[in-house]
């Protein structure tokens, strides 16, 4: 081209051309410039999302719900205000009514003993002798019935009944004593050696040589044998 063409207007029309050229193709490598930039990381980061749904998945599931300060807050002041079960209160056991002075004794209170008799030998006209005892262990004095049949002394040679004191009793057979606490009610007995029976009879037979077993009862007490041996 002439350069006389490119003076004056002509000329300045040429080089804005040119300048419009240009702008243009700086514009369109930068468009591609960010396009790859951009375009690279973002399907990366897409992929990445979509290939591990799973990975994402456990991570929100062990990740900790935040609390809401005022959700909790209500809860505490429900649970505090709220009104506890009543707790049952056992039902106490029934009071036992006090003794009192004077009113029959109970067995639970009461200690019956027998001594003597025990593996001794008794020669010729010797006669056995007993001591029975009874305690009242209760907190008052109480009354009870020594009578021959209510605290009867029984001899026995193997299943051979020889003698009783509740045998041949004259008048009601009852004495009642007063127990004070502590202290022993003690009766002593001798035997004659001689057998008893129900029929009360005149004349008794004597109890043979041999083995014999005393015992005392009362209702149901018993006090430990007493063997003893007549010659």
């Amino acid at each position: 081209m002439d350069p006389d063409t490119m003076r004056g207007d002509g000329g300045d029309i040429y080089w804005r051309r040119r300048m419009s050229v240009l702008v243009a193709v700086l514009v369109v490598v930068a468009v591609v410039a960010w396009a790859c930039s951009s375009g690279g990381s973002g399907p990366e980061r897409t992929s990445s999302a979509q290939s591990s749904p799973s990975a994402s998945g456990s991570t929100a599931a062990k990740t900790t719900p935040a609390v809401d300060p005022l959700l909790a807050g209500l809860r505490t002041l429900a649970m505090g205000t709220a009104s506890p079960s009543p707790t049952p209160t056992p039902k106490a056991a029934p009071s036992e009514r006090p003794r009192r002075p004077g009113e029959p004794c109970e067995e639970k209170d009461l200690v019956l003993s027998l001594q003597g008799g025990r593996e001794q030998i008794y020669a010729g006209d010797a006669r056995p002798t007993f001591l029975v005892t009874l305690v009242n262990t209760g907190s008052v004095m109480c009354k009870a019935d020594v009578g021959p049949r209510a605290m009867e002394i029984k001899i026995t040679s193997g299943a051979d009944r020889i003698w009783s004191t509740a045998d041949c009793v004259s008048g009601p057979g009852t004495e009642v004593k007063e127990l004070q606490r502590g202290v022993p009610y003690v009766r002593s007995l001798e035997w004659d050696r001689r057998r008893s029976s129900s029929d009360c009879r005149s004349t008794p037979p004597a109890a043979l040589p041999g083995t014999y077993v005393a015992v005392a009862r009362m209702g149901k007490m018993r006090t430990n044998k007493g063997v003893f041996h007549l010659r």
